[in-house]
């Protein structure tokens, strides 16, 4: 029998272990995907720090982690807090199409390819 824990809307010790291991192997394949830098502010992290780093689904739908990483950008968790307030403001909830358009706009990496090629 699983015990209700007052955090996390009530969630069973059971859900709670689950989502953290759910959380932890998409965290794991984003980090070695991507750089380590905030797709918003674009801060790098390094060592210690690089807890403060997380995965943000762009969709707002945690069940959709498709091999490629395409579903997900990492974010500081102050841009990522600053996404989901966003989202919660404008009254938008997780996995509807209009929702998905409220996230990040910002390209950390848009123009990368423009800078390679000038210094070539």
């Amino acid at each position: 029998m699983s015990h209700k824990i007052g955090n996390e809307k009530g969630m069973t010790e059971e859900a709670l272990r689950d989502k953290a291991k759910r959380e932890q192997s998409y965290r794991e394949r984003a980090l070695k995907l991507f750089p380590w830098v905030c797709g918003i502010c674009c801060r790098e992290f390094t060592g210690k720090k690089l807890k403060d780093l997380t995965v943000h689904h762009k969709d707002h739908d945690h069940d959709n982690n498709p091999p490629d990483g395409s579903n997900w950008e990492l974010l500081c968790i102050y841009c990522h807090d600053n996404i989901h307030s966003r989202t919660i403001e404008t009254g938008h909830g997780g996995g509807s199409e209009e929702s998905s358009q409220s996230g990040a706009t910002h390209q950390a990496f848009g123009a990368l390819a423009d800078l390679l090629k000038k210094q070539k």
